[in-house]
């Protein structure tokens, strides 16, 4: 008899792995518009089954709440149970033995304090808050809400030019989405369940890079109506293009020497080349929209001229400013911010980092656009230094992992203390102190000194890349709302005040730094409320037929990724880094789409929004 044997799974224990596995995929893939109530019942009966029974909190306690819960959902809740949720939920993550229960009972009570009304309107209406309106998670989850499985159905049918023009309907900006979009349409995709994501991003950027020219739509009548816009990025160029479109008069003044915002301003062009970027905002300034360059509001002109010359104003200031670190020596000669190295870029003024040793602070997209610019610009060592986990990091995954390959070395876990600069007030090292990680807060590990000397990382240059803020003063002295620096704006984009009738505001300046797509929506929004705001209601639409989705099998299918030049090749330039993909992986990937509007819940409830 052998006293110990090799643990082997059986056939079972590898069926319910699958079932977890199925079951996780499930979760990824839920779409948005799921009763919350629902999901959370779920989820406690879930983590009920995996409590080990000995405690009553657990094995009584959560079969209660879970009781209370069901009878919440099929109409027989009172009011009264909301309190005993709340007050038993408490109770178990009080005295629950383990982890598991304190857990599924905070869940609970998260649930109370997250959307009550949810269970409020479950036991008064016997009915769900969730919103069901739109069923496509890719197009619930896009800001813009472009019909992404309609446009991919047109690439797979060999439609890349009606596929562009149908996210023009949305989205005017549909060759910089294709290049830098962080498309958050993916997260939720129902491919999920079978494999992966369907590579919505690689697939629009194919539909622009083959399509060729597309033209662009015909204005409607002019109304004779002026709107100004502050503000040539993406939201403000956005809001232009719709307004244009509708047949008003748009004027763009903007601060800068080019149009493109962070487009230009933020983003290297390894990531999205140059020409293409002025090629989109030439295209839409051919509706016939007027632009002043090098033109700032409270210096050139003032805020009260603009809204006694025009009909409507837009502020779509976004956020260029930078942020510092607060730390001693930060004035010493050789520290820049990221926001001051990537404008001087964007307006062809190049560093040079030759022979240099750079050291950026920061563990964004920003830092890693930094990071990988300097080492495009000569730098003999280029060092990112974060006070978190890599894991933490906000930067694209991808983004961190090609600036490695790339050659730079990233420092996590130290938290700058100060900069150390030589006699003549020249930058030499950056002191940096070892971090452990703490206590969860916000999702996020909280973080304390180590008991370990500081290190001392030599650096000829020190770029912070700790964030961007927004230069609202002049707006906030001409009587702008503004809290924290940000414009207070309603969610349909006006001012809440009285005497700012006409005055509308979005993007970064109204939200804090966001990604481009989100800048876009809200020009979207911003330009259907000023028109509704004129006294008129104009559509947009797009006369594009839609494939009727084929009813091939859809066995599980790898995803079709893009990829990339090798890293010894493309950090000696700024060519384009990624490799579109090819008209093969494009009708294979495009063929993976499940058609969710048009199969299931969402041919139920219509699944398109043909126009806005």
């Amino acid at each position: 008899m052998s006293r110990l044997d090799i643990n082997t799974p059986d056939r079972a224990q590898l069926v319910v792995d699958q079932l977890y596995h199925d079951m996780e995929r499930r979760i990824i893939a839920s779409g948005p518009g799921l009763c919350p109530v629902d999901m959370s019942l779920n989820f406690l009966t879930m983590c009920h089954a995996q409590t080990c029974g000995k405690c009553s909190p657990c094995r009584i306690g959560l079969g209660q709440l879970a009781t209370i819960m069901r009878d919440i959902l099929d109409g027989k809740g009172k009011m009264q149970d909301l309190d005993t949720l709340e007050k038993t939920a408490n109770i178990i993550v009080n005295t629950a033995s383990c982890t598991i229960g304190t857990h599924a009972a905070s869940l609970v009570l998260s649930g109370l304090k997250g959307f009550r009304e949810d269970y409020e309107e479950h036991i008064k209406h016997h009915r769900c808050l969730g919103n069901m309106e739109q069923p496509v998670p890719c197009v619930a989850l896009c800001p813009a809400k472009v019909d992404v499985p309609g446009y991919i159905a047109l690439i797979r049918e060999g439609r890349p030019a009606d596929a562009v023009r149908l996210i023009r309907k949305d989205n005017p900006f549909p060759v910089a989405c294709g290049y830098v979009c962080e498309h958050p349409c993916e997260a939720r995709c129902r491919r999920n369940m079978l494999d992966d994501a369907i590579n919505i991003r690689g697939l629009k950027r194919f539909a622009c890079d083959t399509a060729g020219e597309v033209p662009q739509p015909a204005c409607a009548p002019a109304t004779g109506k002026q709107i100004a816009i502050v503000g040539g990025g993406p939201g403000g160029l956005s809001c232009a293009y719709y307004l244009a479109l509708m047949g008003h008069k748009v004027t763009i003044f903007e601060k800068q020497k080019h149009l493109g915002g962070m487009l230009r301003y933020g983003i290297p062009s390894y990531r999205f080349p140059r020409e293409l970027l002025e090629g989109e905002i030439n295209s839409i300034l051919s509706l016939g929209i007027d632009v002043h360059l090098e033109t700032t509001v409270g210096q050139d002109v003032s805020f009260a001229d603009l809204k006694r010359d025009y009909d409507c104003l837009y502020l779509a200031i976004g956020a260029h400013t930078d942020k510092k670190t607060g730390i001693d020596g930060e004035d010493s000669h050789g520290v820049y911010s990221a926001v001051e190295v990537l404008r001087q870029i964007g307006d062809d003024i190049y560093p040079d980092y030759r022979g240099k040793k750079v050291v950026i602070i920061g563990g964004g997209n920003v830092a890693m656009d930094v990071t990988r610019s300097a080492i495009r610009y000569g730098a003999d060592s280029v060092t990112c230094v974060y006070r978190r986990r890599q894991q933490d990091m906000t930067a694209l995954p991808e983004e961190v992992e090609g600036a490695i390959a790339e050659g730079a070395e990233l420092l996590t876990m130290y938290a700058p203390v100060r900069i150390e600069s030589d006699a003549d007030g020249n930058v030499t090292a950056l002191i940096a102190q070892k971090q452990l990680t703490g206590l969860i807060k916000n999702n996020r590990p909280s973080l304390m000194p180590d008991e370990v000397e500081e290190t001392r990382i030599p650096a000829d240059v020190i770029v912070e890349a700790i964030g961007q803020g927004i230069d609202s003063r002049a707006f906030e002295a001409a009587g702008v709302p503004v809290y924290h620096g940000t414009i207070q704006a309603l969610s349909d984009s006006r001012l809440g005040d009285a005497h700012m009738d006409g005055v509308f505001a979005g993007g970064d300046c109204v939200t804090g730094p966001a990604s481009a797509i989100r800048a876009i929506a809200a020009g979207k929004v911003a330009a259907a409320n000023i028109d509704e705001h004129l006294g008129f209601n104009h559509e947009i639409t797009v006369d594009v037929d839609i494939p009727e989705p084929r009813l091939d099998d859809q066995p599980p299918h790898a995803r079709v990724n893009t990829t990339e030049q090798e890293a010894n090749i493309r950090k000696h330039n700024f060519d384009c880094i990624e490799c579109g993909m090819t008209e093969k992986g494009a009708m294979a990937e495009s063929s993976r789409c499940l058609r969710c509007d048009h199969f299931g819940f969402g041919i139920f409830k219509g699944g398109r929004h043909t126009k806005w």
